[in-house]
Parts: structure tokens; sequence; C-alpha cells
């Protein structure tokens, strides 16, 4: 008789109310970093790879209002699936902590995934156009790096916010639909003056 493979374990998915467990991150730049952050609320972003357009795109928005971000009491951490070493050279003028996880460690257990919608929604193509011309630009004036030709986490990922209380519990998640559907510096500043859940 023939057994039916046994179907994958679904992902955990974090929702608002549920607890984020302590650990210690170490950025590609600058000292560790506690998450969560006892003092603060903490924007959790999990991006793509090193040098993504479209992630650049949307990282330059938050530094642009990154002390208008911290001023609201939120500390910015950002994940992407590269390795360090590849990453660091492409996230050298952010202002805000960035952490390498090429394992897909916490992509994980946070629920974050990867498919081919990330790049076939037309609600992402204006941004992925956006983003290839800009870092085209960018390349031309002598500025920026080229992403690695080679991922080997892939290019389909999709991105996810969260909002973590100093206490540890999600305040609120969002996990995009397409490359370029995340919170905006607005939505995130309206969600973080709101209540958490109780």
């Amino acid at each position: 008789m023939r057994m039916s493979p046994t179907p994958p374990l679904p992902r955990t998915r974090p929702a608002p109310g549920d607890s984020v467990p302590t650990r210690t991150l170490t950025p590609v730049l600058g000292p560790a970093l506690t998450l969560p952050d006892p003092g603060r609320t903490t924007h959790v972003q999990f991006r793509r790879f090193a040098g993504c357009p479209v992630c650049n795109l949307h990282l330059r928005s938050v530094a642009r209002r990154h002390e208008e971000i911290e001023r609201a009491g939120i500390r910015e951490v950002v994940f992407f699936h590269s390795p360090a070493e590849e990453l660091r050279e492409h996230v050298a003028h952010l202002p805000f902590a960035v952490v390498a996880d090429p394992d897909k460690v916490l992509y994980a257990e946070f629920g974050v995934e990867s498919h081919r919608r990330a790049l076939l929604d037309p609600r992402g193509w204006p941004a992925i156009v956006g983003g290839v011309l800009r870092d085209a630009w960018q390349l031309l004036r002598g500025r920026g790096t080229l992403p690695a030709g080679a991922q080997p986490a892939g290019r389909l990922g999709l991105p996810a916010d969260f909002l973590i209380t100093p206490d540890g519990r999600v305040a609120a998640a969002k996990y995009g639909e397409h490359v370029y559907d995340q919170w905006s510096v607005d939505e995130l500043l309206t969600l973080a003056a709101e209540p958490g859940p109780v």
C-alpha cells in the first residue's frame, strides 16, 4: 500500500496580541540590539535580497523620515535574506539597524513567504520600474552597487511588517501581497499611535 506524503506543516503567522521571544540580534553595522526593544516600540521589516531595487525604493522613504519615526518612539529593524558581507555595502547609508538572515530563520518564525505573485502582481510593477530606473541612474553616476547575480534564498520574497511593543507583544502585522505591499511611513506612524491589543 502506497502512503501519501505528509503535508508540510503550515507556517505560523504571529497575530496582534501574540508574544515574540526576546533575542539578541547582530546588525551588519553597529552594535548588537535586543528584540523586542524594552524601551520603545520596534518596527520590524522583512525585505528581500541585498541591492533589491524595490526594497531600496521603500527604504529610502523610511530613511528620509527616520528622525520623525524615532520621535514617535519607534525603532526600525530591517531583515534581508542575504549574507552580512554582501548586505553591508548596500545598506551602509541607512540610519537604522539592518540584520542578515540568509538562512531565513526569522522569516520562517514570522511566517514571511516567497511567491511568484511577488513580481507578477501588476500592483507592484510601478515600484519595480521606479526602483530599477533609480538604481540604474545611481550606477551611471558611479554610486551604488549591483545586486549579486545569484540569490540563494531567491528573488520572490514578499515583504512583511510588524509592530512589536516593548513587552514583546505584536501590536500590528502586515503580510504583503506583492513586492511593494508594505506600510508607508504615514501608516506606520498612525498604527504606532493607536492603542495596542489587550
